[in-house]
């Protein structure tokens, strides 16, 4: 049986991912920082077969005493200050956690497996995957995107990133460690967090549409995104760490939507015109917006076999029947009922 390890195993991806490992056999540990974790949620229907262990990314000692209790064969690290606007309020701390985190990790693993100055590590070291963004790319010169586009992040959060990505590969040059690099695209899920432009806007529609909410405010409604299914996503993940060599994909659909695209198909599933509820608000908008990214994810679909199995229009209805289902808990407990006139 393998045995993996998780960071951010109670977020979206996490969850998923952790869900898809204990499916395919694996004994499952997940990382936490604490016992009071509000997003355990997440994972409360599988948390009986998960273990947990405590460590922080900012602890690099934590780290160590961690993967040595655990011996995983596989480490996800999947954890970080995800949300990028975020990260213009709280730059260093994205720094530290998104960024340094990786390399104390990496240092983690490198230093548990007993790795020096070498290029061939010993067989059964610790394979290790890297959560890198499609937010490195930035402002592109080139559409659609593959491994070797050039980074230009434009945001603390695509900075701390690009580091991330870096470090993985230089680990694996200097030490010969199999880290793997999966270059997600953005992907959603019922399990995204509210404060993410897909997830409020399915959130605002189910509400506004059951009258617990008066209107949506949104910033660039013409941004466009290479949009797809978190549960598609972290198939591609265990794909990686199963290859015969690491290596960097880019994992996404290739298909463009604009956040104008997502809105209408949100608002239309509850039989709304978005026009009459949704403002357009330039205080949201990014200072360093990111206007369009797009997959190729050719290299994954060769070389790992794999395929996005969801498509948009059924992601984006798939976010409002589940947020719908929220709403109508709230109706019929007022009492559990938050921000009932919010924006």
């Amino acid at each position: 049986m393998r045995r993996a390890l998780i960071t951010g195993i109670t977020g979206q991806d996490g969850s998923y991912l952790a869900e898809h490992l204990l499916e395919r056999g694996y004994e499952v540990w997940g990382l936490l920082r604490g016992q009071g974790n509000p997003y355990r949620s997440r994972i409360e229907r599988i948390a009986p077969e998960v273990r947990f262990a405590e460590g922080d990314l900012l602890d690099q000692s934590s780290l160590v005493a961690a993967v040595d209790h655990i011996q995983p064969d596989e480490v996800y690290n999947l954890a970080a200050i995800s949300y990028v606007p975020m990260s213009w309020q709280q730059a260093e701390l994205t720094g530290e956690v998104t960024g340094m985190g990786v390399l104390r990790m990496l240092e983690a693993i490198r230093i548990v497996s007993g790795l020096g100055r070498s290029t061939t590590a010993p067989p059964g070291t610790i394979r290790f995957y890297q959560a890198s963004s499609s937010e490195m790319f930035g402002q592109v010169g080139e559409v659609p995107q593959d491994e070797d586009t050039p980074p230009r992040p434009r945001s603390p959060y695509g900075v701390a990133k690009t580091y991330g990505h870096l470090i993985t590969r230089n680990y694996r040059e200097s030490f010969g460690m199999f880290t793997a690099s999966g270059i997600l695209f953005n992907h959603e899920s019922p399990r995204r967090g509210r404060e993410f432009v897909t997830r409020k806007i399915s959130r605002a529609a189910a509400r506004i549409s059951l009258g617990l909410q008066n209107g949506l405010r949104l910033g660039n409604l013409d941004a466009v995104r290479d949009w797809g299914f978190a549960g598609d996503y972290v198939r591609a993940m265990r794909l990686m760490l199963a290859q015969a060599e690491p290596g960097e994909y880019v994992v996404g659909t290739g298909h463009m939507h604009s956040v104008r695209d997502a809105v209408g198909i949100a608002f239309e599933t509850v039989g709304l015109d978005w026009r009459a509820h949704v403002v357009s608000d330039t205080r949201l908008v990014r200072p360093a917006e990111v206007d369009l990214l797009c997959a190729n994810p050719k290299k994954a679909r060769t070389e790992l076999g794999w395929e996005p199995e969801t498509g948009f229009e059924e992601l984006m209805r798939m976010m409002v029947e589940a947020d719908l289902e929220r709403a109508r808990r709230e109706l019929r407990h007022p009492s559990t009922r938050a921000y009932v006139h919010d924006w």
